[in-house]
């Protein structure tokens, strides 16, 4: 079995490799060729943390396994951790075996980032030039920098519950050359695509702040209950999801079916966008929505490059299990 430690992994996997990862499992769930397990995800009644099990089989990948980790919302304040911390195991298809045990802290920031990023490529209007951000914590930073590689965005502008995070995202749209402004949250209305990634109970944007013809990419609703827009605004538009099933049970997407603004009939995956099957976005002041809910295949996606990559380069440690 192959050990991929998480200090490794900063070397190995890039930003492109993850979203080209992402956006292949994507397409093979749509085909049918890969498909998730049902999500574990408990409070622990510890610690205020919540831990689960997120995995699937991708047949045409050849990747099994799953990833177990969450969320200790103290990590930052008490120990100078990352509050998410996770690691992917990997299993041999064919046997059974583990093959691999991988930390998993920077690839979930990077795969979610991709899957915002995938869902831009395909459903964004190709002439978007503001870039908005709901967000600022230390995911928000990956979601900004992979948004950035998708449109020639000319200004970021940026909203968060606590104004005073903003800087780090700031920072980021500055080393890209790109013009920052701390907005209010009306202001997200002059965004042609919007990015939210927070952790809310409780939605900040609501209908009124989007304009047509605007993408927005829900990415931190991943848990019965938590929310960031109101319902009213996945009504208003055409909903894509990386799952259907997690979409409606514990993504944004739960919000508004569980009050039939919707139904799950009307959600579609986005791996039916990138195999043809479904046109996207189909006219200018159409709002596309993306409820990326985070799906184990994901997770599976990225392990699995990053430890051949590993491997490849000789960092992989190899063990008798």
């Amino acid at each position: 079995m192959w050990i991929v430690p998480e200090r490794e992994i900063a070397d190995l996997m890039t930003p492109e490799a993850a979203f080209d990862a992402v956006e292949e499992v994507f397409a093979a769930m749509a085909a049918g060729d890969a498909r998730n397990f049902p999500v574990v995800r408990e409070a622990l009644g510890h610690e205020d943390a919540l831990y689960g099990f997120k995995g699937g089989f991708d047949q045409k990948g050849a990747a099994l396994g799953l990833k177990a980790g969450g969320h200790w919302p103290h990590n930052l304040a008490r120990r100078g951790l990352i509050n998410h911390q996770s690691t992917v195991f990997l299993f041999d298809p064919d046997t059974g075996r583990p093959s691999a045990m991988v930390g998993g802290n920077l690839l979930t920031a990077l795969r979610t980032a991709a899957a915002s990023s995938v869902s831009i490529k395909h459903l964004a209007r190709p002439d978007a030039r503001v870039l908005g951000l709901i967000g600022a914590g230390h995911q928000a930073t990956f979601q900004l920098r992979a948004a950035l590689r998708q449109r020639a965005f000319d200004r970021v502008i940026a909203w968060n519950y606590h104004p005073e995070m903003l800087p780090n995202v700031a920072k980021v749209a500055e080393e890209a050359g790109v013009p920052f402004e701390a907005a209010r949250l009306e202001d997200l209305a002059a965004a042609d695509v919007i990015v939210t990634i927070t952790s809310a109970h409780a939605p900040s944007l609501m209908a009124d702040h989007v304009a047509p013809g605007t993408h927005f990419a829900c990415m931190g609703t991943d848990t019965a209950g938590k929310q960031e827009v109101e319902a009213a605004l996945l009504a208003r538009g055409t909903v894509f999801t990386d799952e259907v099933a997690q979409s409606v049970s514990l993504g944004e997407a739960q919000h508004a079916v569980a009050t039939g603004m919707i139904a799950e009939a009307d959600i579609t995956e986005l791996g039916a966008v990138i195999n043809g099957v479904h046109p996207g976005r189909t006219f200018a002041d159409e709002i596309t929505i993306f409820d990326g809910t985070g799906v184990g295949l994901q997770d599976l996606a990225v392990a699995t490059r990053v430890t051949e990559l590993a491997i490849a380069k000789g960092v992989a440690i190899e063990v008798d299990f």
